[in-house]
């Protein structure tokens, strides 16, 4: 499914700081925005017509691999190198990537990788509304820099320029949306604030990821299973924006620890109500009302309950299945939850497991770690234990995240 050397890799981004030439009220980080923009660009994309989500959804993580490869060039000067030496930079893009990339999919997802990197019109509408959806996290960071950086005498003109760029935009249903600040504005904010409530916020970690940057890993996470599978498209998207938005509600409760949450007879059924009646009061009224079901379901709501883990189908009504292998077309609407819980713990593992390899040790970690692994297993012939073990191992020895700048 995926390895250790593709895993440092999109963890990288953790530690990849933006705007790190302005003052900063909080840490922006690459892996923070890639999240957002992949939010935005879901419902940007479910406003308009004849889009392929699976398109959507590799596009977004190639442009987030290759951001992951050119990260120390300023995003202004990498456009104009691009228009002169496109070719020289993908083919350096894909010789830092390919041993991390190879082996996935026996080589297809590299191959069209290449093929993306080559290709510029290649996912063309797709592309444009992550450009848009791109542009609106970084507008959304901007907001933040600015409160911090009004004395400096360069703030009006990236300011401006900023501003003016939504124009380019404008011809998407969802830019202008969000631009006039209706409804949907609401959700790119709600999103946006779970970059500031840190994962494993008992202890300290390093690199910290927040719930924002760890709901794209398990994302990410998902889709490699997805293909891993064969899954029809409809499963591999259900299965990403199903991880992509599975704790957006703790925008509204913030994140409660399990131990706490399950060590306290009945707090998890208050806990879970409590949730639910969040999502009802200030997460759905501001969804376009042909999304609500569709969003309900991705989100895990099922009999007056909120369970994104369970092995779904959705035809007529929603029905709780044990194998979900046997529904692999488009018309059933399939979400593999028992297979995305387990991506969900690989992630948790991963995050203790790089914090550790750094040095940084505690016994929250320690125990953590040991009891994710415990409760990993195999799911439609993917060892998710066994995965763990070669993380462990490469993390171990010679698995090192680097700290990275970046401007935008």
């Amino acid at each position: 499914m995926i390895n250790p050397k593709i895993i440092d890799d999109i963890f990288s981004s953790a530690s990849i700081q933006r705007w790190n030439d302005y003052p900063r009220m909080v840490e922006l980080v690459e892996l923070d925005k890639q999240a957002h923009k992949f939010i935005i660009a879901y419902f940007i994309a479910k406003l308009e017509k004849d889009v392929n989500f699976t398109h959507l959804i590799e596009a977004g993580i190639f442009e987030f691999l290759r951001r992951v490869v050119v990260t120390d060039i300023r995003p202004d000067v990498f456009r104009k190198a691009l228009q002169r030496k496109a070719d020289e930079i993908n083919k350096w893009v894909i010789s830092k990537l390919s041993p991390s990339l190879k082996d996935i999919d026996n080589g297809n997802f590299l191959q069209k990788f290449e093929e993306y990197l080559k290709t510029p019109n290649m996912y063309k509408k797709e592309r444009f509304i992550l450009k848009a959806a791109s542009y609106l996290a970084t507008k959304w960071e901007f907001s933040i820099v600015y409160q911090t950086s009004a004395f400096l005498s360069d703030i009006e003109d990236v300011k401006k320029s900023v501003e003016e760029e939504i124009e380019d935009y404008y011809e998407l249903i969802g830019v202008r949306k969000i631009a006039l600040n209706k409804k949907l504005a609401k959700i790119v904010d709600l999103s946006g604030r779970l970059r500031f409530q840190k994962r494993w916020a008992q202890t300290p970690r390093v690199p910290e990821t927040s719930v924002l940057g760890h709901m794209l890993t398990v994302a990410v996470f998902s889709y490699f299973f997805s293909i891993d599978i064969n899954a029809c498209d409809k499963r591999l998207q259900n299965n990403f924006f199903t991880s992509l938005f599975h704790d957006l509600p703790e925008a509204l409760t913030r994140d409660i620890i399990t131990p706490v949450k399950y060590s306290v007879d009945n707090l998890s059924d208050i806990i879970a109500e409590y949730e639910i009646q969040k999502i009802e009061d200030d997460i759905l009224p501001f969804i376009p009302a042909t999304l609500h079901d569709e969003f309900s379901y991705i989100l895990g709501l099922y009999d007056g309950q909120k369970e994104e883990f369970l092995n779904k189908i959705y035809i007529d009504k929603i029905e709780i299945v044990e194998d979900t292998s046997k529904y692999n077309s488009d018309k059933y609407n399939t979400i593999d939850g028992i297979a995305l819980k387990q991506c969900d713990k690989l992630s948790a593992f991963i995050e203790a497991s790089l914090s550790i390899s750094h040095g940084i040790k505690s016994k929250e970690l320690i125990n953590g770690k040991k009891q994710i692994f415990k409760s990993l297993k195999t799911v439609q012939g993917i060892d998710f234990k066994e995965i763990a073990k070669k993380i462990d191992h490469e993390f171990g020895t010679t698995g090192q995240t680097q700290v990275r700048i970046d401007f935008d």
